[in-house]
């Protein structure tokens, strides 16, 4: 049987009809009425002319309606472009311009603050508000519609719990909707490290597969209640939401204020499954955690970045009934690899294996697979690599490339992504992760791992976030520096002083740093990792 993304939704709620679904405040839906929504939702935007392929952006914070608006865009045969609420007007006119989104999602308020954006983006014609404004027009062009006029209307409901029950053809509810699950689903928008984001184009297989290879090594049940805390936009956060409705599990959304929330969340949902980033489980192990809050956990994921020993020390402490899993993975290929948790202990450092249904390699410059403990770029094939980016050619070409284990008596192509990440494997195939290859610091003549000289930071338990990153020196090429924020407040030369003896302990001597700074606070980007291209640019000039 083909699934599509929006399958996820309509098979658990044939399954679960009456299950948890989506927790957001003070509202729970079960399946039932989450796909009711969603068909209705669908039905509407197939009035509005939303077709096979048409682009539709999303630009909210994570609610019923973001999350009834992503599978409608699917069930409707188009695309969703899940924007990130914290970006601007300049940046969400590009990624609107740049895919050509016919309809926008999103609140009034925010269409008030990028309204003069809003006028430069051609393909545009609706917006649909959450907040349900009176219809007026933009330009006299584009038509803004409420919610409940649009989207929500939900006295047309065309599904009932019954007709769930009795395994009614939810295709016969939908409008014509995509042809096969090759056809696109999404456009996730990366950060970048240079230049203006590159829109990775997803496949309705690449999604799905996605879904069930996560949810299959997480081991998620329909009694999984599953904590959504990143933002949408980012693959990793959208992930909680289809691992858990492959499944039938129970998600509950958070756009939190404060680490505390998080804590608060857990223990009133009884949350089982968390996911974050490195940042915010650093700040997550500087709460005092109450007693017992965090006893319903039993696993929590990292990916993004290296998880610090010393935090993953931390999290067990805190979630000491939960499985760690640490994780590698790309928005071209979604997730790559993981390491099991009866691996943590032996192995806290490696990025583990190749997830279920994904082939993992490491190769050389021409293609040939590297030996055990020989750095090379990490090479990913199978279901889960994308179609590329969405209209650039060139960037395509520059990282989607045959597939290096592909027999050669196949003559049409396969593709793989090449990551662009340095990483070598173990004699036992365990990978570990190495260095950007763009990030990498070029010093002395050596090449250094920015992750080995900051993993020697956080060892010092002085640092909540830390960043190395090179700076162009007249003798060196370039200069390591430290970027840190602190535990605990002291005198910024002491700190210093503190930090470069600990990385002359450990770190021959070219890997030392040549400064350390203090800031009160890092930069991230719009997916909460540290934004090293930020940094470099804030202390570039340091050894003018």
């Amino acid at each position: 049987m083909t699934k599509f993304f929006h399958s996820l939704l309509f098979e658990s709620a044939k399954r679960y009809s009456q299950h948890p679904a989506l927790g957001f405040k003070d509202s729970l839906l079960n399946y039932s009425t989450l796909a009711s929504k969603t068909i209705v939702a669908a039905h509407e935007l197939d009035k509005l002319g939303v077709s096979r392929a048409d682009r539709v952006a999303i630009y909210l914070p994570k609610t019923i309606e973001t999350v009834t608006a992503i599978f409608a865009v699917s069930s409707a045969g188009g695309v969703f472009v899940p924007v990130n609420p914290l970006l601007k007007g300049a940046q969400v006119e590009y990624i609107l311009k740049d895919c050509n989104v016919k309809v926008l999602v999103t609140q009034s308020i925010r269409v008030k603050s990028i309204q003069e954006n809003l006028q430069n983006c051609p393909a545009l014609h609706t917006i649909i508000t959450t907040d349900d404004v009176e219809e007026y027009q933009i330009d006299n062009r584009i038509q803004v519609l409420p919610w409940s006029g649009s989207l929500g209307n939900s006295t047309d409901t065309v599904l009932t719990n019954h007709t769930f029950s009795q395994q009614t053809a939810i295709k016969a509810l939908l409008p014509a909707g995509p042809k096969t699950d090759l056809d696109m689903a999404a456009i996730m928008y990366t950060s970048g490290s240079t230049g203006n984001p590159k829109g990775v184009v997803l496949c309705h297989r690449n999604m799905v597969v996605g879904a069930e290879s996560v949810s299959e090594y997480l081991e998620n049940t329909p009694q999984d209640k599953i904590l959504a805390v990143l933002p949408f936009s980012f693959d990793y956060g959208l992930s909680q939401v289809t691992t858990a409705f492959n499944v039938g599990a129970s998600v509950f959304l958070l756009d939190y204020l404060l680490p505390n929330d998080i804590v608060k969340a857990i223990s009133k949902h009884k949350i089982t499954g968390i996911a974050a980033v490195p940042p915010l489980w650093a700040q997550l192990t500087k709460i005092d955690w109450p007693e017992s809050s965090a006893d319903s956990v039993r696993y929590f994921t990292n990916s993004g970045g290296a998880m610090p020993e010393a935090t993953l020390g931390q999290l067990q402490t805190i979630f000491s009934n939960a499985k760690p899993y640490l994780m590698y993975g790309l928005t071209e290929a979604f997730r790559s690899t993981y390491l099991p948790p009866e691996e943590v202990a032996q192995r806290p450092t490696s990025m583990g294996k190749a997830i279920p249904n994904a082939e993992v390699v490491v190769v050389r410059p021409d293609g040939s697979e590297c030996d055990a403990n020989e750095p090379g770029e990490l090479v990913h094939s199978g279901p889960l690599v994308s179609l590329g980016y969405w209209n650039a050619p060139d960037k395509t070409a520059a990282r989607f490339k045959p597939a290096p284990t592909k027999p050669n008596e196949i003559s049409t192509p396969v593709l793989s992504v090449w990551s662009g990440d340095t990483v070598y494997k173990d004699l036992d195939g365990f990978l570990y992760f190495v260095g950007r290859i763009d990030d990498m610091i070029k010093t002395s003549g050596y090449r250094v791992s920015p992750t080995e000289v900051e993993e020697t930071v956080y060892a010092s338990g002085m640092v909540i976030e830390s960043a190395a990153i090179g700076i162009s020196h007249p003798e060196l090429g370039q200069a390591i520096i430290i970027i840190a924020t602190q535990k605990q407040p002291q005198e910024a030369s002491e700190f210093e002083k503190l930090i470069i003896k600990q990385c002359q302990k450990e770190l021959p001597n070219f890997m030392i740093p040549k400064k350390v700074i203090v800031r009160d606070t890092m930069p991230h980007n719009a997916n909460g990792k540290i934004d090293r291209k930020q940094l470099v640019n804030d202390y570039s000039n340091l050894f003018a």
